[in-house]
């Protein structure tokens, strides 16, 4: 699948998601997110500048900006406008963030919730270090990855087409080691949502 299809059929499926996908968020138990937010509350300095990677609806992004001062990236026209609705305060750009240019040095924390495995897996050592140039010194990274992993695929996911693509925890932790961060944090979380019980690698990594 070329770049031009995967990000085609990541954008139109979560264009058509968006009415329901944010009800769908809310019935999944033991997401651990938040205690994460926390986590870079206690270790970030107040209004610092955080970006959302695949910020979706806005709903992760409206706690973010609580504290922080964020931009978010999202590929989807029609979450952007849920987003941009909910958060108004916040920066958005709709953009694919694998793609994106940024300044470097400009963020204190770059957040990625559930979003990295819909870029295709060989391209996630480049986006790591993409990732931590964009970072300032000390700065953190928090993201969501697969601990199973499983190559390019387009499948069915909530009545809709997606595309996924995703390495196993241990190659993983190994890539974002690689690119230049420091891990504090890299632990498999279960929770469930409303069809089956699932898990992820929990990664915060900071840049020395």
């Amino acid at each position: 699948m070329s770049s031009d299809e995967h990000t085609r059929t990541v954008r139109a499926g979560y264009d058509a998601l968006a009415p329901h996908f944010g009800d769908w968020m809310e019935r999944i138990e033991g997401d651990p997110w938040e205690r994460f937010v926390e986590e870079l509350e206690a270790r970030l300095p107040a209004r610092a500048r955080v970006l959302d990677l695949g910020c979706g609806n806005g709903s992760k992004t409206k706690r973010l900006a609580r504290s922080f001062e964020v931009v978010g990236v999202e590929i989807s026209e029609e979450q952007l406008r849920l987003a941009r609705g909910k958060v108004p305060e916040a920066e958005f750009l709709q953009a694919d963030f694998a793609g994106l240019d940024l300044p470097d040095e400009s963020f204190d924390a770059v957040v990625a919730f559930y979003s990295i495995l819909h870029v295709p897996r060989d391209g996630h050592p480049a986006l790591f270090q993409k990732i931590r140039r964009w970072l300032k010194p000390d700065g953190l990274f928090l993201a969501s990855l697969s601990h199973v992993g499983g190559p390019d695929r387009t499948e069915e996911w909530l009545g809709v087409e997606m595309f996924f693509s995703c390495f196993d925890a241990e190659t993983s932790r190994r890539l974002v080691r690689e690119a230049g961060f420091e891990l504090l944090v890299d632990d498999v979380i279960s929770m469930r949502e409303p069809e089956s019980e699932v898990a992820f690698l929990w990664v915060l990594a900071r840049k020395p």
